[in-house]
C-alpha cells in the first residue's frame, strides 16, 4: 500500500525536527569556543588537548559526511536521522558528565559522528518528502539555521559560562533536550517507505576515504600551529592523505556499490555546486569565523556582546534566505538568486577587508548584513539544485557530497587563514615594538588571544590595531575565494526544478527501468556494471503506482 501523503502539518512538524536536530549538530562544534580555557583549567588539560576537544569533533563530522549519505541511499532514512541524534545525545552526555580530558575528547568524536550524520540526512529526508519545486521555501530555514548556529554558538556559549549556576557543562547539555525533541517530532510525523536490498557495503572505500580525509585535516588543522606547514610532519600528513585518497579513487571506481559514486562529477551541475560549495566553506567559515575575535580583541567587547554584534551577519542571512526560498519554490528559478548570492558574498568580504579597529559599528553592520544576505541566498540552494539534477537514487550520495565539500572548505579556510591572522598579528606587534623602542605590545604576540581588559593603555592600543589590519587581511584573503564560487555558479546550467519528490522519483525510475527491460532492478539484485540507471534500490509496486499523487510519507 502506498504511503498517505503528509499534511502541511505534518510537513511543517518533520521540518521543525530536522532543524532541531541540524542547530545541535552545528552548535556542538562552536559552542565550546569561548568556554574551552574555563573547561581546559577546570580539567587540568595541556595546551595539546586544548587545540583536540574542537579538531575532534570537526574531523568526525567531516569525515564521516559521505558514509552517512550512502548509508541514506541503502538504508532507512528516518532510522538512520534518528540514529545520528541518539549519537549525538550519548556524545554529549558523556561530555557533559567528563571528569578527565581524554574521556572529553573521545565524547566529542561521538559527537562529531552524530553530527556528520545530521548534516547530510537532514536535507536528503527533506527531498525524500518535498519536491524540488517546493523545497526551495524550507532550504532556505535550513541555511539560516547553518549560519545562526555558527556564528550564534559562541555567544550561547560564552552566556553558559558567565552564568555562575549553569558552567561550561551546560554546553554539551544545552542541546540534548532539544535532540530529544526532535527524535519525538520525526518519529510522531515521519514514514518513509523502507528500501530492503541485499548489498555489500564498500568498506575499504569508507575506511580510506575516512583515513585520507582525517589526515589533510589534521594537516590544515595543526600546521602553523603545532608545527610548521613545511615539516617532516606536513609532508607526512599531506603526503599521506594524498595517497590515501588516490586509493580510495581506485577502490571506488572498482566497487559495485562505492561510497562515493564517481559517475555523478560526470554531471556538470554536481561538478559546478561541489566546486562553489568547497569555495563557499573556504570564504565564509575561513573569514566569518574570526569575527567574534576581532571584537573582542580589536574593539573591546565582552563574549557575550560580541555575540550580538554579530546579529546583522545572521539576520541577514536569516532574512535573505527564507526570501530567496520563497521565490524560488513560487517561480521555479533559481540561478538569479546564486548569482546574486555570490555577487553579494565578493562584496561583502572585499568591503570587510577595508575594516580596522576604528570603523565604526554602523558600517560594520552594513559590511556584515552584505555578507549575510549573500551567503543565505547561495549556500543551501547549492544543495537543491545538485539534488534536482540527479538520479533519486544518487540522491545521498550527492547531497552529503556538497555538505562535506562545503564543511572541508571551512576546515582548510579556517586553518590556513587563522594562519594569516597570526602571522600579520605578530609582524604588527613586532614592527610598533620597534618603532616605540621596546615599550610596546610584543607581550601579546605570544601564544593565544590576549585578554585586552587586562593590559596597559598604551599597550591596548597596539593589540587592537593590529588585530584589526590582521583580521582585513583575512578578509581580503578570503574575497578571492568567493569570486571563483561565482564564476563557478555563472556556469551552472539553469534546468527546471521537478515537481516529485525523491521518494516519488525512485519509484518512476525504477518502473521507466523495469519498462524498459531493466527487470535486474528488483529487491537484493544488483544491474551490470554501465547500464544506464546502476545500483536502484527496489520500489513496491504500489508505490510507484501512486507516485503521481504528491508528496509521500
Amino acid at each position: 500500500m502506498p504511503a498517505a501523503p503528509m499534511s502541511r502539518r505534518q510537513v511543517l512538524q518533520t521540518v521543525s525536527g530536522l532543524v532541531v536536530g541540524l542547530f545541535v549538530a552545528i552548535l556542538a562544534g562552536t559552542v565550546v569556543s569561548n568556554a574551552l580555557p574555563r573547561i581546559t583549567a577546570e580539567l587540568g588539560a595541556s595546551q595539546s588537548s586544548y587545540t583536540w576537544v574542537i579538531t575532534a569533533e570537526l574531523l568526525a563530522m567531516t569525515a564521516t559526511v559521505p558514509l552517512w549519505g550512502k548509508l541514506a541511499d541503502l538504508y532507512n532514512k528516518k532510522l538512520l536521522v534518528q540514529l545520528s541524534l541518539v549519537l549525538y545525545i550519548v556524545g554529549s552526555l558523556v561530555a557533559g558528565f567528563s571528569q578527565d580530558v581524554g574521556t572529553l575528547i573521545f565524547s566529542r568524536v561521538v559527537q562529531g559522528v552524530g553530527a556528520g550524520g545530521l548534516t547530510a540526512l537532514t536535507q536528503v529526508v527533506m527531498a525524500a518528502v518535498i519536491p524540488p519545486r517546493q523545497l526551495g521555501r524550507y532550504s532556505g530555514i535550513f541555511g539560516a539555521v547553518f549560519t545562526g548556529a555558527t556564528v550564534a554558538g559562541p555567544l550561547i556559549g560564552g552566556v553558559l559560562v558567565d552564568t555562575p549556576w549553569l558552567g561550561w557543562r551546560w554546553c554539551f547539555f544545552i542541546g540534548v533536550p532539544f535532540a530529544l525533541l526532535a527524535i519525538a517530532l520525526l518519529q510522531r510525523t515521519l514514514d518513509l517507505p523502507t528500501i530492503r536490498r541485499e548489498v555489500r557495503i564498500d568498506y575499504l572505500g569508507a575506511f580510506l576515504i575516512t583515513a585520507g580525509v582525517s589526515a589533510l585535516l589534521i594537516w590544515v588543522s595543526l600546521a602553523g600551529n603545532r608545527f610548521d606547514w613545511m615539516s617532516w610532519q606536513s609532508t607526512a600528513l599531506a603526503g599521506g592523505g594524498v595517497v590515501l585518497l588516490g586509493a580510495a579513487l581506485r577502490v571506488e571506481a572498482r566497487a559495485a556499490e562505492p561510497v562515493i559514486p564517481l559517475r555523478i562529477f560526470r554531471n556538470r551541475t554536481v561538478s559546478l555546486t561541489t566546486a562553489a560549495s568547497l569555495l563557499v566553506g573556504v570564504a565564509l567559515f575561513g573569514g566569518s569565523v574570526f569575527l567574534s575575535q576581532f571584537f573582542q580583541v580589536a574593539m573591546g567587547a565582552s563574549p557575550t556582546a560580541a555575540g550580538l554584534m554579530s546579529l546583522p551577519f545572521i539576520l541577514g542571512s536569516l532574512a535573505s534566505s527564507t526570501v530567496a526560498g520563497q521565490l524560488v519554490s513560487a517561480t521555479g528559478r533559481w540561478k538569479r538568486y546564486l548569482v546574486a548570492g555570490a555577487a553579494l558574498m565578493t562584496v561583502g568580504l572585499a568591503l570587510l577587508a577595508t575594516i580596522g579597529a576604528d570603523t565604526s559599528f554602523g558600517l560594520l553592520s552594513l559590511y556584515m548584513a552584505l555578507l549575510g544576505i549573500g551567503v543565505g541566498m547561495l549556500m543551501q540552494n547549492l544543495v537543491l539544485v545538485a539534488q534536482n539534477d540527479v538520479p533519486a537514487a544518487d540522491l545521498g550520495s550527492t547531497t552529503s557530497l556538497v555538505s562535506f565539500f562545503r564543511s572541508m572548505g571551512g576546515t582548510m579556510g579556517t586553518s590556513v587563514l587563522g594562519a594569516v591572522l597570526a602571522h600579520r598579528v605578530t609582524s604588527e606587534l613586532a614592527a610598533d615594538r620597534t618603532q616605540e623602542g621596546g615599550a610596546s605590545g610584543g607581550e601579546a604576540a605570544g601564544h593565544g588571544v590576549p585578554d585586552v581588559t587586562a593590559l596597559p593603555a598604551s599597550v591596548r592600543e597596539s593589540v587592537e590595531n593590529a588585530y584589526g589590519v590582521a583580521t582585513a587581511d583575512l578578509f581580503l584573503w578570503a574575497t578571492p575565494f568567493a569570486l571563483l564560487a561565482l564564476i563557478a555558479v555563472l556556469f551552472i546550467q539553469e534546468k527546471p526544478l521537478k515537481t516529485s519528490n525523491s521518494t516519488q522519483r525512485l519509484a518512476e525510475e525504477a518502473a521507466a527501468a523495469a519498462g524498459s527491460g531493466g527487470g535486474a532492478l528488483s529487491t537484493g539484485s544488483t544491474p551490470a556494471p554501465g547500464s544506464a540507471l546502476p545500483d536502484q534500490p527496489a520500489v513496491p509496486s504500489a508505490l510507484a503506482a501512486g507516485s503521481g499523487r504528491g508528496t509521500s510519507r
